[in-house]
């Protein structure tokens, strides 16, 4: 009787409490970098160039999430490799490396997780804020040379922009879980920048003296270096880039995480 009773009182107990996991994940990443701005407005999909990154995260429970992570990789674009002939004519190329540090809201479609009840695979969104760095780049003479410090487009001052800026990532993917600690996720996120000088180039070229540095960097049309050239046809005031107000850059990869499981069971 008095067995059946503690039985009874121990079942009865164990029913009162929430078996629930606080958990943290770390993970790395490895994808492709793509770029899209004035000088490649149309295939937001070329991934040209190698992406890594990590990441810590903190889940809360099988839907929502909170991640820091830093990525680096390079961005870049070549006009010389454009289908329309008019970016061919204007000749212009960039590469830019690219270091992000972002902090995100992570939504599952389903509750997520190893435990009873929970799916082991779900679709995600995310969003958040960054801040990253930048600097295009290209070659002269056969050596590399930094874009911002020649003032391409006529901007006043000694450094025509900042090379750090902000952004908002949003992206969706799937995720999977292997096991208990280990996890696989494949994402596909945009960010868009505060800034049109990813490559360097926004509005119209400049009214700067021909045979500089900075007048060949500025104009390197394939009819070249127009620029205060009398006998070229003067491109001073005409249109550099698409004239939209910021540029795009992308990150589609693979994380491999491995979570940390803290588990407790409160009484209510």
């Amino acid at each position: 009787m008095i067995k059946s009773f503690w039985l009874t009182f121990f079942l009865y107990g164990i029913s009162t409490f929430k078996l629930f996991s606080q958990t943290w994940e770390l993970g790395i990443s490895a994808g492709g970098m793509a770029y899209q701005g004035d000088l490649n407005q149309h295939k937001f999909y070329k991934f040209n160039n190698l992406g890594l990154g990590g990441s810590v995260k903190r889940n809360f429970d099988g839907y929502w999430s909170l991640k820091f992570s830093i990525l680096s990789g390079r961005i870049s674009a070549n006009d010389a490799q454009s289908n329309f002939e008019q970016d061919r004519e204007r000749n212009l190329n960039f590469f830019s490396n690219i270091t992000e540090g972002s902090l995100l809201v992570e939504f599952n479609f389903f509750d997520y997780g190893f435990n009873f009840g929970q799916s082991r695979i779900t679709p995600f969104i995310f969003s958040g804020v960054s801040a990253f760095a930048f600097n295009p780049k290209t070659t002269l003479n056969g050596r590399e040379v930094e874009l911002k410090l020649f003032n391409t487009e006529g901007q006043p001052g000694d450094v025509a922009y900042k090379t750090i800026a902000t952004a908002i990532p949003l992206g969706a993917g799937v995720k999977y879980r292997i096991n208990e600690k280990l996890n696989i996720a494949a994402e596909f996120g945009f960010r868009k920048a505060n800034t049109d000088y990813l490559d360097d180039v926004s509005q119209r070229y400049p009214n700067i003296p021909y045979g500089t540095d900075r007048a060949a960097l500025a104009d390197r049309s394939l009819g070249q270096n127009k620029l205060g050239n009398p006998a070229t046809p003067d491109v001073k005031g005409i249109q550099r880039g698409d004239f939209r107000k910021n540029d795009t850059f992308l990150f589609a990869g693979i994380t491999l995480s491995y979570t940390f499981v803290r588990q407790n069971c409160p009484l209510f």
